[in-house]
């Protein structure tokens, strides 16, 4: 199984909440671990700007490109702008379309990045600039290599652009479980939306995303699986309100996949969120989802 990564993913937002040093901090211990090798590793190149525009509407792009945001923009944005930032976001972008490709071919693939899901096709919000794993569907889609698509969605986050984007195409089907008095607000209706309380733990927790995954496969077999594996549902979150544990969160992408092998679908795994107390438990639940999804290629004979 290839390991979508580049340097240039960090988002350059210095000292904020949002820590994009995690993506290279993730390969690192993924090597460090000997969870994967050198070679496991593939480079992206950004996505074109016509990749870009199956989903967003061309007069924000030309704002992103040409520096040209207003204030309120950037507020929605909750990160600072810069050329490296659009830069980043677009060869994150380029680095699911490829995890989809390459999850196509081997039935797992991840991408180190990604999973901006709050994008809608005219604005950005909450850390997100552009949706990478929409843009990914879409190209796929255009390609002709895939038709029809599920998005996972497990952040501690509605995935509300995503339920945007793909409102009302019976081609996309699109689940997500998340806190719900958590942002964003309003959520609008993914094609499933799985809503958990304040303090919601492991046990629920995973009750819910099973039976949330058996309704989604029962509704819609896709050709492929996109998984935002987000870290935030962990119970040292900052910006969450769930109480998972760090086994938790392991049997979640176990579970998530277990699905996906019953189901006989590839699944590409875009990493989220994470802003846990401590940065190193960030990484380490993102380098659990990705030997999870090492055992699932294994799993599956890739």
């Amino acid at each position: 199984m290839k390991i979508v990564y580049s340097d240039l993913y960090d988002l350059n937002l210095g000292d904020h909440v949002f820590p994009s040093v995690k993506y290279k901090l993730t390969k690192e211990k993924l090597l460090r671990d000997g969870a994967a090798r050198p070679e496991d590793f593939v480079e992206p190149v950004p996505a074109t700007d016509a990749d870009v525009a199956l989903v967003h509407e061309s007069g924000y792009l030309r704002k992103l490109q040409t520096g040209t945001l207003t204030f309120a923009d950037i507020l929605r944005l909750e990160i600072p702008y810069s050329p490296e930032l659009i830069r980043a976001v677009w060869l994150a972008a380029g680095g699911s379309i490829l995890a989809a490709r390459l999850a196509l071919a081997d039935r797992a693939a991840v991408t180190l990045g990604g999973g901006f899901h709050h994008s809608f096709p005219g604005h950005g919000e909450g850390f997100c600039v552009i949706h990478d794993v929409a843009i990914a569907i879409r190209r796929l889609q255009k390609d002709g290599a895939i038709r029809t698509a599920m998005t996972v969605d497990c952040d501690v986050h509605q995935g509300n652009g995503t339920a945007a984007i793909f409102a009302g195409d019976p081609g996309v089907f699109t689940f997500s479980i998340h806190q719900e008095h958590n942002y964003p607000y309003p959520k609008p209706p993914s094609s499933l939306d799985v809503n958990l309380e304040d303090g919601t733990a492991d046990d629920e927790y995973l009750a819910a995303l099973d039976d949330g995954l058996r309704q989604s496969f029962a509704a819609l077999k896709p050709d492929l699986v996109f998984y935002l594996a987000g870290a935030d549902p962990y119970r040292e979150d900052q910006l969450g309100g769930l109480k998972l544990s760090l086994g938790g969160l392991e049997h979640r992408d176990r579970l998530v996949f277990e699905h996906a092998r019953i189901q006989g679908v590839p699944v590409a795994v875009a990493l989220a969120g994470g802003y846990a107390r401590h940065l190193g438990d960030t990484v380490r639940i993102h380098a659990a989802t990705v030997r999870a999804a090492l055992e699932f290629a294994v799993q599956t004979g890739a």
